[in-house]
This record gives structure tokens, sequence and C-alpha cells, in this order.
């Protein structure tokens, strides 16, 4: 049988940093409101479009791999938000890298997007379709979030990751997964103002109310990753026991720990950086893969849970065997451009934006009124 190794890692995180304390300077909060929370203590806000952190990660990647980038037969973009509906955000990762014979193609599933694609690829490398694949998980939320909403505007980053996938007789990359959703329940966490049905209503792109059913969120988010990792085991033959570091979407410190304790993990099994990055989506996961592999949280041949859930209500859960190397092959000299402003400054740059666009806007915003806020169900 044929398996899709994981060769090669990268990240990108854009360099300006918002503060939970820099948060209270506009919103009703405070640095002991938010930890005792979310866990969070900051956050990055990106300077770039998304596609710009895609490519530094993604080149990171291969160059931990050896491979260049006309090895890839194919690119996976997992994302929430891209850059643009058309093309995609895959398509322009391609360009960046020059891995002209990649095929390319996004993937959205929210914060599970990366697993979703990592599934995806390694799907098409079992069946001999492809031989490598680069697999992303990007996100950019910051210039989405309404920044006056305490509930929301606090726990979301930016950030990406990526991994290179290698075809290997070797037992390695995913054993086993569970992919499902709470479909029925898809509106406890949704981003309202960005899409088709919108279009319509002279609403700017960009202006958006988040629905946040923090209550419910936790309760689903809970079982669906706990469980989904109980399953992912028993399809590969292993119990929690036997998993050696659990690596989740780093939603929320509560969310990580209740995980834990449903799964029967001890913390220290747990990896987390949910305080330096706050919810990067469809990132988290691989760029806390790459953190572990920097900290020295993965040996060779370790035994890895990856559990997550994202809007949908999406959820899953991966159990990967890691290779031998631990370590890049190589470095590359790919990177952002310098940014000149703090994550406060840009943020104030987003609050001022959204304010004149709900100005020119006021009449078509509140004509949009129940369909922003939920009401016309």
């Amino acid at each position: 049988m044929t398996h899709a190794a994981i060769t090669g890692w990268g990240k990108c995180l854009p360099p300006a940093v918002l503060t939970n304390d820099d948060l209270a300077t506009f919103l009703d909060t405070g640095d002991d409101w938010i930890f005792s929370r979310t866990g969070m203590r900051e956050r990055r806000v990106s300077h770039v479009p998304l596609g710009a952190l895609a490519h530094v990660a993604a080149a990171r990647a291969l160059a931990c791999a050896g491979l260049e980038p006309r090895a890839l037969d194919l690119i996976v973009a997992g994302s929430t938000l891209g850059d643009e509906l058309a093309p995609n955000v895959a398509s322009g990762v391609q360009k960046r890298l020059g891995a002209s014979g990649a095929g390319a193609m996004d993937l959205n599933t929210a914060c599970t997007s990366f697993l979703y694609g990592l599934s995806a690829a390694t799907a098409l490398i079992r069946t001999g379709a492809i031989r490598t694949a680069l697999v992303i998980g990007a996100e950019v939320p910051t210039p989405f979030l309404d920044w006056e909403d305490r509930n929301t505007a606090v726990l979301f980053g930016d950030g990406c990751g990526a991994v290179v996938l290698e075809g290997t007789s070797r037992e390695e990359g995913i054993l086993a997964e569970r992919l499902g959703c709470y479909g029925e329940v898809r509106e406890i966490l949704d981003i309202r103002g960005v899409g088709a049905r919108y279009a319509n209503l002279g609403l700017p792109y960009g202006f958006t109310r988040w629905t946040f059913d923090g209550q419910e969120i936790f309760k689903r988010a809970v079982l669906g990753m706990a469980g989904a990792g109980v399953e992912a085991l028993a399809r590969c033959g292993k119990v929690v026991a036997d998993v050696d570091l659990v690596v989740p979407h780093q939603a929320n410190r509560r969310i990580i720990d209740a995980v834990g304790k449903r799964l029967g993990v001890a913390p220290e099994k747990v990896f987390v950086n949910v305080h330096r990055y706050a919810n990067m989506s469809a990132a988290t996961v691989p760029v806390a893969l790459v953190e572990a592999l920097e900290e020295g949280r993965v040996a060779p041949g370790a035994l890895l849970l990856l559990p997550a859930f994202g809007a949908g209500l999406t959820w899953c859960a991966h159990v990967v065997r890691w290779g031998e190397r631990v370590s890049p092959l190589g470095a590359s000299d790919v990177a952002l451009p310098p940014c000149d402003r703090t994550g406060l400054e840009l943020v104030q740059e987003l609050r001022e934006r959204r304010a004149r666009y709900a100005a020119a806007a006021r009449p078509f915003i509140e004509a949009a009124g129940p369909l922003l806020s939920g009401r016309e169900r």
C-alpha cells in the first residue's frame, strides 16, 4: 500500500502583534478577561494578503523537504476567507512558487480546512493519481472582523502553515481519519456578509456580522473532536494510550483542555500555542505541528493525533505516524516584506475602513439587517 509521508513543513506568521492590552484601548475588555475565557494573550495581524503568507510557508516547507517547486504534482490551499474566489488561492501559490506542473485546488471547511486537505491529498497519493503534494492551511480573518464586537474580535488572528506530502511504501503519514459535520446547527458559527446571497444587497465586500454561540460551539467542538479522535484511533487499531502527542485545533484553551480531558490524555501530551496566536482557523493545526517539531516535541516514529472543528460545524481527527526525520533538510530565503506598523495601528486602519463602509452603505446595511443578524431564519 502507498502511504503519504509528511516530509516537509513550514510556517509564516506576520510580524505585527496585537496584545490583549491593545484590544483594551478600544474595547470594554482586558487581559484578565480575555485570558481567563480563551487562554489567549496575543495574536498576529497581517500587513500582506493571505497569498503572501501562503507563499512563504510553502517555500519553507519545500526547502524543509529538499524539493524544488517543479517536483509538486498538486497544491491544496485550505482557507475560509481567501484573497479571491476566482482565480483560487492555490493557483496564486503555484504562480509565486513557479510550480508550473502542479494542479491547484482550494478547499473550505473553515477551521478544519487544512486537515480535510490533508485527507484529500493523501487519498490522491494512495490511488497513484499524484506522487507529491503541498497542503496549506492559511487564514487572514482580521479584515473581516467586526472590531467593535468584543465577543469575536478577541478570538482570531492571522497566519499560515504548510506541509509537503510524498508517496512512500513505509507506514507513515495518515493511518486513519474520521471526518464529520454537525450541519443541523451550522448557523451557530456564521460569518454573514460575504457570499453570493449578500451580493445584491449593496453591502460592501467584507462588511460582516459574526454569529458565535459560544456555549453551543464549546459543547459540539468537544464532542466532535474527542469522538472523532477515538474513532480514528480505532480504525487503525490504536488507543489513546498509544498517542505520543495531540496537536489540536487551537480554538481556545478551554476547548483544548476539555478535549484532552475527555480523551483521557495527560496535559503534557497536548501541544498548545493558542496563547501566542489566538485562533488562526485553518492555520492553527499546521502552525502548531511546525512549532511542536521546532520545540522537540515530535520524536522520530511518533504517533500523533490531530483533532479539529470549524464552522459548518465540521469536525475531524487524523492519526498520523511521523517519519524518521524531525529536522529540515534545507531553508528558504523567501520572506515577507517588512512591516512598519504595529498590530494596533493595522487594526485601527481596519476599524476606520469599516466605519467608512458603514457610513457609505448605511441604507443597504439597515435593509439587510435581518439577514445580517440571522433574524430571517
